[in-house]
């Protein structure tokens, strides 16, 4: 009777110092009186570009009805040096923002384009063109924007590449797989840079009175979405466990035989 209680013993001690390791891929764990930072009443209506973004676009004057070459210095009707124009009469040339928000753009130089939706993006390079070109007319397309999704924990993660500039949360989510059965809908962190400063919002998706409101927020490069998961402590547990039930167990019967051999 004393050695199984000793055995017994033994599980216990063996559980609680096991786990320590129990559910510890949890991540961005956040304490019980943490402050959340306010979501914007108005929410952002559109992608923003961002610093190590690529942005690529065409110039067109006299309101559309020349496609200029930047590249070679031309416009892609034919007057100029033949066959210089293969650059933007044909395709895009991309151009990296850098992290000070500034790409370097041709004749214009540095230009500021960090912060600036496509629309105002394309209306700032129409009004910085004309000094050049008569009734500038841009297109602008940006590629490289991601997003990071944790699904639960971080076996789940995955990398979401935004295809369009109005990937809203719903949609993100959607991409990377739904929410999983051990992720709680109702705690939802969405980790943001606005102006330089880290902001981390806390939604709510399980209901739709809640949750309606935020799943038509419009995704920003890099911005990280971490679906809380539902802790399995008695199921770690065991896990953790089991190796050191089956040692001494076997320890025990090893004893046993001992015995009954003496």
């Amino acid at each position: 009777m004393r050695i199984i209680k000793l055995l017994f013993l033994g599980i216990v001690l063996c559980s609680l110092f096991s786990s320590c390791g129990i559910n510890s891929n949890f991540m961005l764990k956040t304490p019980r009186d943490f402050v959340f930072d306010s979501i914007p009443l108005v929410p952002k209506t559109d992608y923003e570009i961002a610093p190590n973004d690529l942005i690529s676009f065409r110039l067109y004057a006299n309101d559309g009805f020349k496609v200029i070459d930047l590249a070679a210095g031309t416009s892609a009707d034919g007057n100029g040096p033949a066959n210089r124009n293969v650059s933007l009469g044909g395709g895009f040339i991309n151009y990296l923002v850098r992290t000070d928000s500034i790409a370097r753009l041709p004749i214009l130089g540095e230009f500021k384009i960090a912060g600036l939706t496509k629309l105002e993006a394309e209306m700032n390079l129409e009004k910085a063109y004309s000094k050049y070109y008569v009734n500038p007319y841009v297109q602008i397309q940006i590629g490289n924007q991601r997003v990071f999704i944790f699904r639960g924990n971080g076996a789940d993660a995955q990398v979401i590449k935004l295809d369009r500039n109005n990937t809203t949360l719903l949609e993100a989510i959607a991409k990377a797989g739904g929410i999983p059965a051990r992720g709680r809908a109702k705690r939802v962190k969405l980790i943001r840079v606005v102006n330089g400063v880290q902001e981390i919002y806390r939604i709510d998706l399980s209901t739709i009175g809640s949750g309606l409101q935020y799943i038509n927020m419009i995704m920003q490069a890099n911005d990280i979405v971490y679906v809380e998961p539902v802790p399995e402590i008695s199921r770690g547990i065991l896990q953790e466990v089991a190796p050191i039930v089956s040692l001494v167990s076997s320890a025990f019967l090893i004893y046993l035989t001992l015995s009954n051999i003496q």
